[in-house]
Parts: C-alpha cells; sequence; structure tokens
C-alpha cells in the first residue's frame, strides 16, 4: 500500500466569483423588475403623448379628470370642492406635498388650467400634469 504525500493534497477552497456574480445578476433582475411593478390606482384615460415623460414616484395626489370632467383622486371618485379641501389640509401637514394631474386629452383644456388655478389658490404649488410615454 502507498502512502500519498501530505503535501500533494491541497486544501478545499470556496470559489466566490461565481457566486458574486449571481448575485449581481440578482440584483439587477430585482431592481429592473420592481421598476415595473410600480401600480397607482388611477382611472383609465387617454392621455396625450409626449416623448419626454418622466416618472416621478414621490406623488401625494394623483387626480384624474375623465372626458366629461369628473374627478378622480386615485380609483375613486370625487367633488371638485371635497378634493380642493383635501388636498389643502394635506398641504398644511407636508410641506412635500404633491399633485399630478391626469387629464383626458379630449378635455377641454380651459377645464384643466382651471382646476390647476383652484389648487394654486388653495396653496398647493408643487403639481405636474401627466402624459403617456410615447417616445420610449
Amino acid at each position: 500500500m502507498r502512502l500519498r504525500d501530505r503535501r500533494a493534497w491541497q486544501k478545499p477552497e470556496v470559489i466566490i466569483i461565481p457566486m458574486i456574480d449571481i448575485m449581481f445578476f440578482l440584483l439587477v433582475f430585482f431592481m429592473m423588475s420592481t421598476l415595473y411593478m410600480v401600480q397607482v390606482k388611477t382611472v383609465d384615460v387617454d392621455m396625450p403623448q409626449a416623448a419626454s415623460a418622466e416618472t416621478q414616484l414621490a406623488v401625494s395626489y394623483v387626480v384624474t379628470m375623465k372626458r366629461d370632467g369628473s374627478l378622480y383622486l386615485e380609483d375613486q371618485p370625487v367633488t371638485e370642492a371635497a378634493l380642493l379641501d383635501r388636498a389643502a389640509a394635506e398641504n398644511q401637514r407636508s410641506a412635500k406635498f404633491s399633485v399630478v394631474v391626469r387629464a383626458d386629452q379630449e378635455l377641454d383644456y380651459g377645464m384643466v388650467v382651471g382646476l390647476l388655478d383652484k389648487f394654486k389658490a388653495r396653496g398647493i404649488t408643487h403639481i405636474g400634469l401627466a402624459a403617456a410615454d410615447g417616445g420610449r
């Protein structure tokens, strides 16, 4: 019987390079998949297309104006007076309060401007207009 030389045996090694590659792949996968998982409760409207539309995730209120002029806060119908009162109260509580208005492209432009003016009269200055992403 032959004895093997003790120096011929190598100590087992843990190779972590492939494990790091897999972890980076999983990190990128989950980051990319969560970008498309952001769902905002809204009513479906036909918004105008914009090539340079940006996604804003830090929005307090999402207001939808349908073609007939009806208003929705997220996915719940709301009257204009109730919407303005709630928005003004929330604006007093938070300095980072913001409103995004999603208006149907067939809606009269004057109605949208009128709503924006009423928000501004209540002291709400962080207001955005939503558009569908048509350029990407």
